[in-house]
């Protein structure tokens, strides 16, 4: 009898055996299968990365069924592009106490990349909540507006180390410290991302969507009436055009009043931004009358689509001499700063005077999304118009500098203005344009369309004997085109010139189209391998408002149609 229990023990043993090798050889299968979908997907996703390793590393954590849902990945990349941008907050943070009482320098520095990363955890967030409220379809119709919520994010991140001086040890140190332990690391995740966004139609079609995967940033948008790019709101468009016209402060009531002599309703400029009612809803309109405004302005990020407007670029002026040779980091040294969304400004002068000899001196910082700069004058010498970041542009303005007088990180379109090159140091060369982009994928770069490009009064004289270029490459990606603009016989006949020390003269992207003038002739150009020349119209096309501004769910313009600032849509010319 115990035999036969033996017997049957082992019996059952062996069966049980059995079963559980079935089981493990159906998850070990399993597994295999589900690994092979994982890598499978993330070779897809990230085929098209600039740094592919990183990309699989990043996205492995996506297991299960994900592994077929591209929107899990790109959740995952924003996620860790987030936790990164956060990492490098709370680092900054850190550091501003421990050098609370130390350096001047390193505390204004330090305060900067706080403000800074703050923004881009902002922009992240925008993109968190597209990414986890919609699905992959919708994520892709609004792929114009993420791209350049990661633009801004990198842009950011490169402003907070542009922030701290090489020459200065302290600085220096602080600045390597950062990089090395967290601001490498944003950059190369965001941009893994911006890739990804940069290239979700080709992801999709492979991964067997069927919807038309047509990018809304390529279709083409008919020009409305006045030609606004479409990102502005139809009440804003309107508006946008009343300010063209003949009698168009009838057409507003200010919310508010800034006058000097007390016959408003404050009297200065700050004043009328701190009376900004917290969660206002729409057009808030400040009036600024006549008079000379020495003040540092700040419009906070809260305070969105603001119309500020004055009695004439000659009459309502906001004036200060803020630089950087007096110990001010450039981006403090802004005489008006824009961080809100939506802002318009009109009719109004905004200048630094600290001269060449101050150096870096900014006149007017914008780093506010889909905002537009109207018949205001922006006056200044080195690096007057600091276009930090986000969708700008401007219109029927005069601006005025000399060395990489309109620069940053942005998406401006500077339309039927003038750009007045003004007498430098006589050490210096000028440069109108500096563009910061640094990844491929930025939906970034600066373009002059329909505008004259002159040298002014005190430099005509010796306008040939001072080196004067349409710009230079400031980051590998620099992106600048100048089209239907005449163009000064001041200009060199090279065009663009490198920046000192760094060879971006094969990676940047510099082009003309369909310039006049004695400075437009292309065939003295740099001979680099990122100039592309004259180039054709269709190439041309992707740098005009309809296409380069997008914004929205559906890829368009509406922004700038809604701010009613006139533009041209298209082209200036037949």
């Amino acid at each position: 009898m115990s035999g036969k229990i033996i017997i049957s023990a082992v019996s059952l043993i062996l069966v049980v055996g059995v079963a559980i090798g079935v089981v493990v050889a159906v998850n070990k299968k399993g597994d295999e299968t589900q690994l092979h979908s994982q890598q499978k997907s993330l070779s897809v996703i990230c085929q098209n990365t600039e740094d592919q390793k990183l990309c699989h590393e990043t996205l492995s954590s996506v297991k299960g069924l994900d592994t077929a849902d591209p929107k899990a990945y790109i959740a995952v990349a924003v996620k860790a592009t987030m936790d990164s941008v956060i990492k490098a907050f709370n680092m900054s943070d850190r550091l501003t106490v421990e050098h609370e009482n130390n350096d001047k320098g390193i505390k204004m520095a330090l305060d900067d990349c706080k403000d800074l990363l703050q923004s881009a955890i902002e922009s992240l967030q925008l993109s968190t909540d597209m990414v986890s409220n919609n699905n992959v379809q919708a994520v892709h119709s609004q792929s114009a507006d993420f791209k350049n919520w990661l633009s801004a994010v990198i842009s950011y991140q490169q402003a907070c180390m542009e922030g701290f001086d090489d020459g200065h040890e302290g600085e220096k140190k602080i600045k390597e410290q950062l990089q090395t332990q967290s601001l490498d690391q944003m950059q190369k995740l965001t941009a893994i991302t911006l890739d990804i966004v940069s290239s979700l139609s080709h992801i999709l079609e492979q991964f067997g969507f069927k919807f038309n995967l047509k990018p809304a940033s390529r279709r083409l948008l008919s020009v409305d009436n006045q030609g606004y790019p479409t990102w502005f709101s139809a009440a804003d468009r309107k508006l946008l055009g009343q300010l063209e016209r003949k009698g168009w402060r009838s057409h507003i009531t200010p919310n508010i009043v800034v006058a000097q002599d007390g016959s408003g309703t404050v009297k200065t400029i700050a004043e009328a931004i701190a009376a900004y009612p917290n969660g206002y809803q729409g057009r808030y309109y400040i009036y600024v009358k006549a008079g000379v405004y020495d003040e540092y302005i700040t419009v906070p990020k809260n305070a969105a689509n603001i119309l500020m407007y004055g009695d004439g670029p000659g009459k309502t002026v906001v004036t200060g001499r803020k630089n950087f040779v007096d110990g001010v980091k450039t981006m403090q040294t802004a005489t008006f700063a824009n961080t809100a969304p939506g802002f318009i400004a009109k009719a109004m002068t905004f200048e630094n005077t600290a001269g060449a000899e101050g150096h870096q001196a900014v006149a007017f910082r914008n780093q506010g999304d889909m905002s537009a700069i109207v018949g205001c004058h922006i006056l200044g010498y080195q690096d007057t118009l600091y276009a930090q970041t986000n969708r700008q542009f401007y219109r029927n303005c005069v601006i005025s500098g000399t060395v990489d007088f309109i620069f940053g990180v942005s998406t401006t379109l500077i339309q039927h203005s003038v750009i007045i090159v003004r007498k430098p140091m006589d050490n210096q060369l000028n440069t109108i344009t500096a563009d910061g982009t640094a990844e491929k994928n930025m939906a970034t770069g600066i373009v002059i369309q329909d505008c004259n490009i002159v040298p002014e009064q005190a430099l005509f004289p010796v306008r040939f004997q001072i080196k004067s270029y349409l710009g230079r490459p400031w980051k590998q990606y620099s992106r600048t085109i100048v089209m239907e603009s005449n163009i000064g016989d001041f200009i060199h006949p090279e065009g663009w010139c490198p920046w000192a020390g760094e060879h971006f003269e094969d990676t940047c992207y510099y082009a003309e189209y369909n310039n006049e003038g004695p400075g437009a002739n292309v065939a003295g150009r740099i001979k680099w391998k990122g100039y592309h020349g004259a180039i054709s119209r269709d190439e041309a096309s992707q740098f005009t408002a309809e296409k380069f501004l997008q914004a929205g769910a559906n890829g368009g313009t509406d922004w700038l149609k809604a701010l009613h600032v006139p533009h041209s849509l298209s082209f200036a010319k037949a």
